[in-house]
């Protein structure tokens, strides 16, 4: 509820703000952001989590960060950032020898430092791409059992830590838009497309999982 009621205050100072952008060559700006990503593994429709195969679907996670940005010119502005967000997948909820997993999940946290070459095609909207670097924080695989125990559900919590199976170092494009409503505020969506296999153990069966991963966030931008 406390989440709704930030958002909807942040879309009425969107709509309030009327000043138009400013993008002066030689200036460096800061960006502080919040929102939310939703993650899947690419390369792989199906992930064995406890026994058999599952089918995938979108994480949902929420994210924060902080851009410096260096403008070129009035077109061209390169930015350097460092995030903190969860990647990984989820699959649907299944059952296997009379047990129901629910809420199977893979969860990746990394720290990012994704550098843009921001491009302002029309006053402040920027179309962007780059490279990112990510650092592998913690990686765990969590579900609930439920089970059946004298005519009544049983549930038991499972965390299962994974962080030595997987890659350390992740590596992505970032491609995306963002819009600088007059000076300050700037709403921004991109996609991550991984290029990191993130096996490097036995527990991912599937021999080349990648990240992918879709955001958007919005944040306040101050000239230095």
């Amino acid at each position: 509820m406390k989440t709704r009621k930030i958002l909807v205050m942040l879309v009425m100072m969107l709509t309030a703000v009327s000043a138009k952008a400013q993008f002066d060559p030689g200036t460096w700006s800061l960006h502080f952001k919040l929102g939310f990503g939703a993650s899947q593994l690419t390369n792989t429709d199906h992930m064995p989590l406890t026994a058999g195969n599952v089918d995938s679907q979108f994480l949902g996670a929420s994210l924060w960060g902080l851009d410096a940005e260096y403008q070129v010119s009035k077109l061209l502005g390169i930015s350097f950032g460092l995030n903190r967000y969860k990647q990984g997948g989820a699959w649907k909820d299944y059952t296997y020898n009379n047990v129901k997993y629910k809420d199977p999940e893979l969860n990746l946290n990394y720290l990012t430092v994704p550098v843009l070459a921001n491009f302002y095609v029309w006053k402040g909207l920027a179309l962007k791409t780059g490279v990112q670097v990510g650092y592998l924080t913690d990686a765990s695989v969590s579900e609930r059992w439920v089970e059946q125990l004298d005519n009544r559900d049983l549930t038991t919590k499972h965390t299962l830590d994974i962080y030595d199976d997987c890659k350390k170092i992740d590596l992505s494009i970032p491609v995306g838009v963002s819009y600088e409503f007059g000076s300050h505020l700037v709403l921004d969506a991109r996609y991550n497309i991984g290029l990191t296999n993130l096996n490097d153990g036995n527990y991912l069966s599937a021999k080349n999982i990648k990240n992918g991963v879709f955001m958007m966030s919005i944040g306040f931008k101050f000239d230095l």
